[in-house]
This record gives structure tokens, sequence and C-alpha cells, in this order.
């Protein structure tokens, strides 16, 4: 197994607080890294690396964590140009966006699906994303949700069951029915493809109760909650996302002292996605709330074709700085670690002996560069699993 030493690193972002400066992101100064295999061994001051097999001049550039992008929806054909274009010249966003998603890609191929897939995994790894959850959730019959997943499942061991995203267009005059149906047969069909089960609980999709019992069901078969969270309004979703012990609730966005004390007190991770209210011109998370309260948070893209259609993390965390009062650590660390945190992984995120391979190279000094400028391809270089693949 050979081994590979980057050096001469302007700033090492470990996101272990017991190395370097001792902040949460743990930075190292004029730092290197080693790699073995797929998992990194060592890191530290580059006059203290020791010798390696092959040798990377990082030309004094930033070194980072791969991004982990715990939220998106990329197994879809089609999209929502009319729609997003209405929405710009004043229509406000709701929830039944989605059955125009729904039809087209029911009416895709199995190749047609993967194509898009893989042509936005793509998309996502030249920007630095390394880690992945994606979703169904745009089938919502029992064939289409279970090939959605089955698709996603040859690309990634995050692979969400959102049967219940939408009541179908086919069940829209017995709701009862449908949940039946995700509940059962569809839930039977799509478990084996899947890690976690998610609902969009929300006005115009799933109310607290049908929530509850969609992720009890999954829980029953052995798939960990996940949670569409007060998105749109005020409601039910973090208490249950708590209760339940999801993973994360998504969204958080209209949320009451209750509920920000709840994440605070509990496990459940609060992601917070500022493409979709860039996409939508809705109300701004107020990410400095939750930060100041001790919630855990994490940054994802949502990159979906209705909502919020961006792959690109180094986008979310230049929002997020600007509009959603984070500060450029706060922001890096939620986009890698606290990604993590969302997945429940510890061996992503983070640049310490043991942990994958998966690192950034920025063209910048500094990761506060990724704020700083907005918009401008930063990452050049990518390794994942110990490979460099951009």
């Amino acid at each position: 197994m050979s081994s590979t030493l980057i050096t001469n690193i302007a700033t090492l972002v470990t996101n272990d607080p017991s190395l370097g400066d001792g902040s949460p992101l743990g930075l190292i100064q004029d730092a290197a890294v080693v790699i073995e295999g797929d998992r990194v061994v060592w890191t530290g001051e580059s006059s203290k690396a020791p010798a390696t097999d092959n040798r990377v001049d990082a030309q004094k550039k930033a070194v980072i964590p791969g991004f982990v992008d715990s939220h998106s929806h990329l197994v879809f054909a089609g999209d929502r140009t009319q729609e997003f274009n209405a929405r710009m010249s004043g229509r406000a966003y709701s929830a039944g966006g989605i059955r125009t998603t729904v039809a087209a890609t029911r009416a895709a191929s199995d190749a047609e699906l993967a194509a898009n897939l893989t042509r936005y995994l793509a998309e996502a790894l030249r920007q630095g994303t390394t880690t992945f959850e994606t979703k169904s959730g745009y089938g919502l019959t029992t064939h289409d949700e279970s090939r959605a997943l089955r698709i996603a499942a040859a690309h990634t061991d995050e692979v969400t069951y959102l049967g219940a995203h939408i009541v179908s267009p086919d069940y829209a005059e017995d709701p009862a029915a449908y949940v039946d149906l995700v509940t059962g047969e569809m839930l039977d069909a799509c478990a084996p493809y899947a890690r976690w089960i998610d609902v969009f609980c929300e006005k115009g999709a799933f109310d607290g109760d049908q929530a509850r019992a969609i992720l009890a069901a999954g829980k029953a078969r052995g798939l960990h909650p996940r949670i569409h969270a007060n998105q749109l309004s005020y409601g039910p979703g973090v208490q249950l996302a708590v209760e339940l012990d999801a993973a994360s609730a998504d969204h958080c966005t209209h949320l009451t002292d209750a509920d920000v004390d709840a994440l605070a007190a509990g496990n459940t991770v609060a992601t917070l996605l500022p493409g979709a209210e860039f996409s939508t011109r809705a109300e701004w998370p107020d990410a400095r709330r939750l930060l100041d309260a001790g919630v855990t948070v994490a940054l994802s893209t949502d990159c979906n074709p209705g909502s919020s259609f961006t792959s690109s993390v180094p986008f979310c965390i230049a929002l997020a700085v600007r509009d959603m009062r984070m500060t450029p650590d706060e922001a890096l660390w939620s986009a890698t670690a606290g990604g993590a945190a969302a997945l429940r992984r510890t061996d992503i995120g983070r640049l310490t002996p043991g942990a994958r391979a998966d690192l950034l190279l920025l063209d910048a000094p500094s990761h506060v560069h990724l704020a700083y400028r907005p918009g401008v391809p930063l990452v050049s270089g990518v390794w994942r699993r110990g490979v460099r693949v951009v």
C-alpha cells in the first residue's frame, strides 16, 4: 500500500479541536497530510512529516475535508424552468410543484434517470462534494420509488426513501390510502435499497400524525428517520424529529423557542439548506439563533429541480455567511463535519488519522475564501478515498 504526502499546505482544516490552533476547525499552519490507501494516517506541520512513497506540493494553498452533502434529490427527470421563472416574477412557492417532476420522472427510463444522476454527481464532485445523500420522492408509486432507490444505491450508501414527499396525485382524494401504501407495499419494496426514511411534514404534504406513522413504520423496517421540517410554516416536524431521534431535521426555517430548545437538548442535527431560500425568495433560517443555543448545524445543497437547483456546496457556504449570519468557520464546519453528523458518520468530514482520505485543495491560502470570493471555482483538487479524482 503506497503512501502520499501532501505538503506545503498554507492552512489545513482538520475539524479536530485537539490539533493546531485548538479551534473547532483544528487549523494547522504550514501543514502536511499523509494518505495511505483510503485513509489519512498523519497530519501535522510540514517540517515534521514522515517519509512517504509519493509527494504532492500544495504550493501554499489550503486543504480542507471534502464536503458532505447530506440532503439532495438527484433521481429525477425534466426541469422546472417555467416554474422558477414564474416564481422570480412574483408567484409564491408551495409544495405542489413536485407533481411536475413526478410526471417527468415516471415517464423516464432507468437509463435516463441514471444518466441524470451521474451528471449531477460529477458536477458536485468537481465542486468538492465527496459524500452525498440522495432521496427518492419523484415517483410516488411502488415501482418508481423502488427503481429510484435502486439507481441511487449504485452510487452511494446514503440512500433515503422519500415516498412521503407529497401525497401522490393518484391518491389526491384518499390521502389515508396513500399513507397505507407508503407504510406497506411501497416500504417493503424500497427498504432493501435504503438506509434512511424521510417525510415532508408540511401543509400541503403530510401532517404530524401521518409523518409519525410513516417514520415509525420505517424504523420498524430498520430505516432511520430524517424529516423535512418547518420549511414553509411553523409545525410539528422539528419536535417529531427529536422525539423519534431523527438524524436530522432539514430546513428548520420557522422555529419556536421550544423547537430550538428541543434541538439543543437532543441528538438531531438541524440541516440548513440556503439554496432553497435563495431560489424561492423565502425567509432565511436563523442559523445564528441555532448555533448560539448549542444546536449542531449542517449545511447542504438540497439539490433538486424545483426549489434549489444547485449542486454547489461553496455557493451554499457563501449564502450561509452572507444571509444566515454564520461565520466562515462555522459554515465550513457545518458543510463538512456537520454533514457527517447529519449522516451519523465519524469517518468523514474531518482530516485526522483514521478518517477517510476525502480532501480538497483550494486555489486560495485559506478556507475563508469560499465565502470571501463567492462564485469563484476555488476547488482545484479533490481526493476521494485516497485517490485524486479532480
